[in-house]
């Protein structure tokens, strides 16, 4: 290969970095010019904190403060499992129109299609968080600030990895969305239900609790919950980080490969 070659190839070879940094401010564009999205979809979560909150402080007999203690980490995974495990259905709105295929032809790497997409879903998250955060402060919620920051990147992490396996969904799935909603319901609720978000399980059946020790969402609200109250040392942080870097890790692996094989 000639000097002038080989140049050439440099300057239209794709970079991971450079171009997945691209894709990620190309998605974060629409959520800068419609914020009013990122309410809107607080409203399920919301729901479940009103409603769900108050049967909880009747059914434990404590007070409200030490019940939205315990409750708010898991309505915060909630948001991750309810926004970015649906967000696949944007690459399918993208694929029935077209748009999805004119990037695959773009000169840019196919990995960062996918990772740029999943980065950011962090944004989301975070200001999400933030907003029942602040709804729940004046009921008597209180967050340790270290805990709090160290939650954040948690759930950053965790929706990653979930948005990732969305996306991967949306990819296996292409143009039948009927099947992509089917599938992710049928996930989403027993992951939501075994993760003891809504209710403890501690004195569920023998086959409740066992499913719920191999759910990874189970260890991330646990951590969540240590986090904003303070015990930032405590061992449930570490599988918390654990289950999270892990389904980050597979959520690329297969993501990635997914967008590769993409046509």
């Amino acid at each position: 290969m000639t000097a002038t070659a080989t140049a050439t190839a440099r300057i239209v070879r794709p970079q991971l970095g450079r171009d997945t940094w691209n894709v990620l401010i190309r998605e974060l564009k629409p959520v800068v010019r419609d914020p009013f999205s990122l309410i809107f979809s607080l409203v399920q979560p919301l729901v479940f904190l009103g409603l769900f909150g108050p049967l909880l402080v009747a059914q434990s007999g404590g007070d409200l403060a030490g019940t939205l203690s315990w409750f708010v980490p898991g309505v915060l995974v909630m948001i991750v499992l309810f926004g970015t495990g649906a967000t696949g259905s944007n690459l399918q709105y993208e694929m029935m129109t077209g748009s999805h295929e004119r990037t695959l032809v773009a000169p840019l790497s196919r990995s960062s299609l996918l990772i740029g997409r999943a980065l950011k879903e962090v944004a989301p998250i975070i200001v999400q968080a933030l907003l029942i955060v602040a709804i729940a402060l004046p009921f008597g919620f209180r967050a340790h600030p270290l805990g709090l920051v160290a939650g954040l990147a948690l759930l950053g992490v965790f929706g990653i990895g979930l948005g990732a396996l969305s996306y991967s969904l949306a990819l296996a799935t292409k143009q039948r969305e009927w099947l992509f909603w089917g599938v992710q319901q049928s996930l989403i609720f027993p992951l939501l239900i075994l993760s003891g978000v809504l209710l403890p399980l501690d004195g569920g059946p023998a086959w409740m609790r066992a499913v719920a020790a191999v759910n990874p969402v189970s260890y991330v609200v646990d951590a969540e919950r240590a986090l904003l109250t303070g015990s930032l040392g405590a061992p449930e942080v570490l599988w918390g980080w654990v289950a999270a870097a892990a389904l980050a890790a597979v959520g690329l692996a297969v993501g990635v490969r997914a967008i590769r094989r993409s046509s």
